[in-house]
């Protein structure tokens, strides 16, 4: 199970020219692409389980109050408070997180996006079937495997 967010959405695909921000990095850009990461590459992992019994699926947890940019300043700290308002509490956010850890009527569900116990549609950009085979090259490359 992999926790992205909706915020993938805010992005049309993964940077491959510079995937780490280092040529001009903007945090809520850089979240979002990172929420993209996280969907293609559970997706590429899931392929590369086919057969095992093992799957891989990502998921939304939904708006959750935790402390997310409680260290940010300007912008952020009005954001913060107006997302609180709209927040779920932390065990709500977890129960799609469990329900794909535990239930029998996922157990041979992979490769598929998640919303609130339930298959969803993520961004065109998230099924990117290349993207996702690159991006998991470029992991190998970055951890020496």
């Amino acid at each position: 199970v992999n926790v992205a967010s909706d915020t993938h959405r805010m992005v049309k695909g993964f940077n491959f020219d510079d995937p780490q921000g280092l040529k001009g990095y903007g945090g809520l850009r850089i979240y979002a692409q990172s929420k993209l990461a996280n969907i293609l590459f559970t997706n590429e992992l899931a392929k590369r389980l086919e057969g095992t019994g093992v799957t891989a699926n990502s998921l939304h947890p939904g708006v959750v109050a935790t402390n997310f940019a409680a260290n940010n300043g300007g912008i952020w700290r009005v954001l913060r408070k107006v997302f609180d308002v709209f927040s779920i509490k932390v065990e709500e956010g977890a129960k799609t997180s469990v329900f794909l850890a535990s239930s029998p009527e996922v157990a041979a569900v992979s490769g598929k996006y998640f919303d609130k116990s339930a298959i969803a549609q993520p961004s065109p950009a998230a099924l990117d079937e290349s993207a996702g085979r690159r991006l998991w090259t470029l992991s190998e490359t970055w951890t020496n495997r």
